[in-house]
Parts: C-alpha cells; sequence; structure tokens
C-alpha cells in the first residue's frame, strides 16, 4: 500500500457535478484539489462527436450497470448505462439542457431544505451557463457550459412542433424560461458543433492549474475515518491500492449509485445491514441506497419513405413537448415527450432504412427502487432495485402518452415522408396490448437520483448544506441528494448542484 500526500479537497468523481465541485475548489491559489475518476480521459473520439452518443452506451466508458430483475416489467434486467469517463454521464448523455421545473425546488424547500428554493437555485443556473441567446432573468452568458440552440435540426423535428401547436398546445421557445409547458426543440449542450460536456466546460480550461491533481483510472474503494471525521481516501490504481489524506472534506460525486455504494462499503447506512456484511458501521444511516428514482422512456417509431437522419451537429433527441397528463391538478407537467429523426428500436424489430421516433417519459411517478452491496468486495457492481411501473396510475398515463403520440403523427406535415408505424406498429391498439408494449419496451430514461437524499428527516443521508449526517468533512454533491427526482433531464440540475456545493464550502471553510 502506497501513501500519498495530503490534500485540502478530495473529489470523488469527475462528472456532472464533480468537475465542478473541482473547478471552484482549485480557483483559490492557495487551496490543493485531488480528483479522483475511476474512469480514463475522454479521449475516445465519439465522445465528442454529437450525434454518436448512441454508440457510447455499453462502450468502455460506460460503466454497463444491470438491474436485478425488474418484478414489473416481466422480470427483465434494465440496463442502466452511466458514464465512466472524464466528464462522467454528461460525456455519453444526450446533450439536452433542461433545469426541471421552479416548483421541483419549491418542494426542495417544502421538505425541509431551505435555500433549494428556485429562487434559491436559479443564480447558480445562470453562474454557469454561456447561453447562446444573451442574457436575460433566467440565464447568463459568464459562465463555462455552452448552451446552444440546435445548429441544423431536422425537418421533421420542427414538423413535431408544429404537430404539437397544431393540437393546441404553446409553441414554447424556452423550457428552462417563464414556463415548462409546451412545445418546441431543446437548446444543448454543445460548442462549435462538439459536446461540451462537464469535463469540457470545467476541467480542459484548468488542466495546467497548479493546484489540481486529477488522477483517471482511479477507483475509489472506502473513505477513511478517525472516528467520525472523514479523514481521506482509499482507491486503487494501476493494480495497486493507495491512500490520501485530506485537510478539510472529503466531496463525493459519484453519482446516484456508486455515492451510496461508497458511503455502505465505508460504514455509513443501516446499521445491521451493514454488520451483516462484516462492515464496521461509521454510522447508522438507513437512508443510504433508498429512494431511488428514475424516468422511464419507451419509443413510438415511424418508418419514412425518404431520407431522414440527424446531422453531425444534432443530439438526436432535438424536440420535445412537456404537458400535464388528464387529472393532473399540479402546476408543473407531468409527462414529457421527446423527438428525434433517428430510429429507437426495442429488440425484435427489424430497423428500417429511414424513420423517426417519438419518446414518452413520465417527469412525475410513484416508482421508488434502492442500491445495496452485491458484497463488500468495492470492485463488485451495485445492486440496483429500479422498480419501474409498480404504479398502475403511471402505467394509465403511458397508455395515453403512446395515443397522443399516434395523434401528433398524423398531422398532416409528416405526410410528404410517407410510411407507416412499425413499433409498437398499427396493430397494437387495446390497452392490454399497449400495455405488454411498454412493459417489454421500456427502458431508463437515464436519470438516476435520490439515494443519498438531502433532508432532516430520518432516512435523509445528507443536511441541506450536503454535509452526511452524523460524520465530519464529508459531503455530498450530486444527483443522489435530490430529495425528489426533477422534471426533465438531469445534467443541468447536477451541475447547479455542483455550483451550490463549492459555495457552501467555500462559505464554510471561509474561502473567497
Amino acid at each position: 500500500m502506497k501513501l500519498n500526500s495530503k490534500y485540502d479537497y478530495i473529489v470523488i468523481g469527475a462528472g456532472s457535478a464533480g468537475c465542478v465541485v473541482a473547478n471552484r475548489m482549485s480557483q483559490n491559489s492557495d487551496t490543493t484539489v485531488l480528483l479522483l475518476e475511476a474512469g480514463n480521459a475522454d479521449t475516445k473520439p465519439e465522445i465528442h462527436i454529437p450525434p454518436e452518443c448512441v454508440n457510447l452506451q455499453g462502450s468502455e466508458v460506460d460503466w454497463g450497470y444491470f438491474s436485478e430483475p425488474e418484478p414489473y416489467l416481466n422480470h427483465r434486467k434494465m440496463f442502466c448505462p452511466r458514464g465512466k469517463v472524464l466528464g462522467g454521464s454528461s460525456s455519453i448523455n444526450l446533450m439536452i439542457y433542461i433545469r426541471g421545473n421552479p416548483h421541483d425546488y419549491d418542494h426542495w424547500q417544502a421538505l425541509g431544505n431551505p435555500g433549494w428554493s428556485y429562487q434559491d437555485v436559479l443564480p447558480y443556473f445562470k453562474k454557469s451557463e454561456n447561453q447562446q441567446r444573451g442574457a436575460n432573468a433566467y440565464h447568463g452568458v459568464d459562465g463555462e457550459l455552452s448552451v446552444t440552440d440546435p445548429i441544423s435540426p431536422a425537418v421533421v423535428s420542427q414538423r413535431f412542433v408544429d404537430a404539437c401547436v397544431a393540437m393546441g398546445y404553446d409553441y414554447n421557445p424556452d423550457f428552462n424560461g417563464m414556463q415548462q409547458s409546451g412545445a418546441g426543440l431543446y437548446q444543448v449542450t454543445i460548442k462549435d458543433g462538439f459536446r461540451h460536456s462537464a469535463a469540457a466546460a470545467f476541467l480542459l480550461p484548468i488542466l495546467e492549474g497548479p493546484n489540481l491533481t486529477i488522477t483517471t483510472g482511479a477507483l475509489v474503494t472506502r473513505l477513511l475515518f478517525e472516528e467520525t471525521r472523514a479523514v481521506g481516501v482509499e482507491y486503487l490504481h494501476e493494480g495497486m491500492l493507495h491512500q490520501v489524506r485530506v485537510n478539510q472534506e472529503v466531496i463525493l460525486s459519484a453519482g446516484a449509485f456508486e455515492s451510496p455504494k461508497l458511503l455502505l462499503q465505508s460504514g455509513i447506512g443501516d446499521a445491521e445491514y451493514l454488520q451483516g456484511l462484516g462492515i464496521s458501521v461509521v454510522a447508522d444511516l438507513p437512508g443510504v441506497g433508498q429512494n431511488l428514482q428514475d424516468h422511464l422512456i419507451f419509443p413510438i417509431v415511424q418508418q419514412t419513405t425518404q431520407e431522414v437522419y440527424p446531422a453531425i451537429t444534432s443530439n438526436v433527441s432535438e424536440a420535445g413537448l412537456f404537458l400535464h397528463s388528464e387529472g393532473n391538478l399540479e402546476a408543473a407537467p407531468d409527462v414529457q415527450f421527446f423527438f428525434g429523426p433517428d430510429i429507437y428500436l426495442p429488440p425484435g424489430y427489424i430497423r428500417p432504412d429511414w424513420g423517426f421516433t417519438g419518446v414518452v417519459s413520465l417527469t412525475h411517478f410513484q416508482n421508488f427502487g434502492s442500491v445495496s452491496l452485491r458484497s463488500s468486495d468495492p470492485k463488485d457492481p451495485p445492486v440496483l432495485r429500479m422498480n419501474y411501473l409498480q404504479s398502475e396510475a403511471d402505467v394509465q398515463k403511458l397508455i395515453a402518452g403512446i395515443r397522443l403520440m399516434r395523434q401528433l403523427f398524423q398531422f398532416c406535415g409528416f405526410d410528404e415522408f410517407g410510411g407507416k408505424e412499425i413499433a409498437p406498429g398499427e396493430s397494437v391498439t387495446s390497452d392490454a396490448a399497449l400495455v405488454a408494449y411498454i412493459r417489454e419496451s421500456c427502458s431508463t430514461g437515464h436519470h438516476p437520483a435520490g439515494t443519498c437524499k438531502m433532508g432532516t428527516d430520518p432516512m435523509a443521508v445528507v443536511d441541506p448544506k450536503l454535509r452526511v449526517h452524523g460524520v465530519k468533512g464529508l459531503r455530498v454533491a450530486d444527483a443522489s441528494i435530490m430529495p425528489t427526482l426533477v422534471r426533465g433531464n438531469t445534467n443541468a440540475p447536477i451541475i447547479m448542484i455542483g455550483e451550490k456545493a463549492a459555495d457552501l464550502i467555500k462559505a464554510a471553510d471561509g474561502i473567497s
């Protein structure tokens, strides 16, 4: 075992939040920061070419997780991709820039998390952002993250927006502005035609900084404690086990799967459960790994008789719609549609030459899963139980989503493209048949969250300042701290969490 030197701060995970925390904490030249990433550098060419995102899942830059057999999905094991590379999942995602709904953050505060209302977090969204359209009450231009309109959206994507408006939905040019509801083209994190991941935005400009050390290929095996204070971390790198000590704090930004896994490995979790695995208990926190939430998606695919394909600058999923399902009396929408000029088919369907895909997702749902340990061996993947579609009410919303998407596809603006529906197929019409299709074809929405939730209740893992309950010198800053999942894509909210975490740490330690 090799003993390394000390750093003021150790950040675990170079994903959407970890890159931001490392950037902000290293801005003070007197502060030393170590950033540990289990994956390697983001040198794979496909990472940087936007439409290649569909080929990154299952590659060497993906953790390649699978859930346990899902009881409500015909006992399928669900593939759950997560980025294992500098930039984390921001290096393999669809680059959609969505913040969620203001109601989400006001709800977080109402749950007992002061400082997390929409008005509290809006400045942090603006701080990161370099908005192509310019600054206004909702957007900033001084940040590192490039947020742009699609460069060359496909004609069919604009037709989808036209179809939504023709059916009576509002045209919405900015899902992150005055309102979320309505239809429009998604803004994306792309710069000069290339993916602008958290690594490209927040790490690349500071790689030569003298006080930031980035170690890739470093699998953190456990946190080191003296009594209940975090004093360092242990990690595996190039076949050797290392330990490194920390002067101030460890910031855990490993994601909704790996952050609770590492806490459990380190003795933070349900005491009885940990003792059963032979792990010494540091803090009895039964909420670690619980409250797992994720969006669920499934496709409706239409074949075309002429060429339809994404441009080299496309994020593939170009257009969208946020709407209220029947009976939803809340201020915020609970259904999200995605649309793009590509074919996203479930297994068992024959792929046509050309086509487009509409995707249905619930932004508000009633499924809660968990993350636990497969063993005490840190090299083993976590046990994931997603519990998708455990609610019949959610199933009914998805059926309605299919029927609405089919109506949109009948819009006359699509006539010039010809073709027919191939998934689920025009003969699949009854509720029972549609439910069968949903359960067999649905997949993760790639937005796991909630497994180290923020709050003050008995199942909370971190407090509103992101400090882990029951210990000192340890915070969590990633999607796992979300008490409830935001309504929409999660990359922008996770970057916001990283921004706020850095400010909380600086305030506590008197750093300018």
